[in-house]
């Protein structure tokens, strides 16, 4: 695959799983819509992978190492929100912090930190457009 197929790969499915995040907000699966919010910003950090460093990005799901390691550089801010987002990502797959991170993802929680990936998402789309 060529490495803009590979690219365009990563971005069609973030957009495929931007719109399904959206769809769990709605019917208020809340701590699902954070979820698949991380693998957006974790798509989309790969297609900047893809594009700054190599074909085959890490197999990894910390977002602020995925980050550095595409050679992207953020603000404090950002790495902040990161590292918040990776937590959706580890939260919602191990079982003992499920229930947790379930009560904690209440309409305000879970709709101020999904402006912060729409944010992101915004951001990353933006470096991506640039040849």
């Amino acid at each position: 695959m060529e490495t803009k197929d590979l690219i365009d790969y990563w971005i069609k499915t973030a957009d495929n799983d931007y719109n399904t995040m959206l769809n769990l907000f709605k019917s208020k699966d809340y701590h699902w819509s954070l979820f698949i919010g991380h693998l957006v910003i974790e798509k989309l950090l790969k297609a900047i992978y893809v594009k700054n460093i190599d074909s085959n990005p890490p197999r990894i799901h910390d977002l602020l190492r995925l980050s550095e390691r595409a050679k992207l550089n953020t603000t404090e801010e950002q790495k902040d929100i990161l590292d918040l987002i990776t937590t959706f990502n580890i939260n919602a797959r191990y079982p003992d912090y499920k229930q947790s991170f379930y009560n904690k993802c209440d309409y305000d929680f879970t709709i101020r930190n999904l402006e912060k990936i729409k944010g992101l998402r915004t951001w990353l789309l933006s470096i991506l457009e640039k040849k």
